[in-house]
This record gives C-alpha cells, sequence and structure tokens, in this order.
C-alpha cells in the first residue's frame, strides 16, 4: 500500500490531476474525522481537511517519506484546525512561559476513570477545559502523539507539553468526579 501511495505522491507532484484525486479520495474521510475532533463543525472540518490537502499539495516537495504520507498528512490537518479555532476566537492560546516547573509524570499517572462516567461525558469535559490543557490531551490521549511530537505541533517545549497534560489531567479528573456526583452515582 505504501509503495502505491508513494508512485501516487510522485504523480500528484508532476501536477497530476487524477492522482491528486485518488490521493485525496484515499485520505479526506480519515482527516475529515481528526478535523472534526477538534472544530466539531462538519462544515468546517469539509474546510479545514480542503485547505489541508491545499497545503499538502503545494508542499508536496517537503514530504521526504520518513513517515506515512497519511501521518504527514495528520499533522497538517491538525494544525490547520488549530489554526482555525485561534483565528475563530481572535486571539492566541495562552501557553505557560518558560518558568514552568517539570511535573514527575511517573507520580500517579492513572488515567483510570470511573465505569459509570461515559465517553461521551469524558469528550464533553475535555471540551471544556481552558484550550492549553485541551490541545494536549487530545493531541496526547485521542490522537496518539508523544510529547515531543505535541511540543512540535504546538510550538511548545516538551516541558510544556507534560506539565500541561499533568495539570489538564487533574483538571478533567475533577470534572469527572463533579460530574459522577452531579448524577447521582
Amino acid at each position: 500500500m505504501q509503495g502505491l501511495t508513494i508512485d501516487i505522491i510522485e504523480q500528484c507532484k508532476k501536477n497530476n490531476r487524477k492522482a491528486q484525486m485518488q490521493l485525496y479520495n484515499q485520505y479526506c474521510n480519515g482527516m475529515y474525522l481528526v478535523a472534526n475532533r477538534f472544530v466539531k463543525d462538519s462544515m468546517e472540518a469539509e474546510d479545514i481537511v480542503q485547505e489541508s490537502f491545499i497545503k499538502a499539495f503545494k508542499r508536496l516537495e517537503q514530504f521526504k517519506a520518513e513517515v506515512t504520507f497519511g501521518a504527514w498528512l495528520k499533522r497538517i490537518v491538525i494544525n490547520t484546525s488549530i489554526d482555525t479555532l485561534k483565528a475563530k476566537k481572535q486571539r492566541l492560546v495562552e501557553l505557560e512561559d518558560v518558568h514552568l516547573k517539570v511535573v514527575d509524570t511517573d507520580v500517579n499517572d492513572s488515567w483510570m476513570v470511573d465505569d459509570s462516567i461515559s465517553i461521551d461525558n469524558i469528550k464533553i469535559a475535555i471540551e471544556s477545559l481552558p484550550e492549553k490543557y485541551k490541545y494536549v490531551l487530545m493531541l496526547f490521549l485521542i490522537e496518539g502523539y508523544d510529547h515531543q511530537e505535541i511540543s512540535e505541533i504546538l510550538n511548545i517545549s516538551q516541558v510544556a507539553s507534560r506539565t500541561q497534560l499533568s495539570r489538564g489531567k487533574v483538571k478533567l479528573q475533577e470534572l469527572l468526579k463533579d460530574k459522577r456526583h452531579a448524577t447521582g452515582y
């Protein structure tokens, strides 16, 4: 499959419209799901996917096949989604400054939640977190990125990524605990 994709990419680099459409069709649904997890709006997610493919086709010479095309494209989609959210709110995500203290992530590193709390409740709780925590949690838990990748995507240090993940986890657990008590479990 990867070899076939590389052949298609080479055709795309030559502005072969049929190859571009083939690559788009191969990845558009998966990239739409990624964008929609961030922006929570189907029309906006579609726009992000379109914009991301335009960016990808313009930057195709930068793709070196060190990662799969899908992983490379997913990073463009995530960055475009975050940029869209930033622009929509007319402000930059407030990230903590350099004076962050290192958090030992091995201490109390349990992500377990009460069985009575639904996945939907967890997603709603993540959505209600401040952006600096929400983005790191989404990238770590939902998208599966590590701290190095998160630091590159969000343009923060790995220490900031770890700290925001740790603090976001605490806030998420508090929200879920409140939710559990509010529902009478």
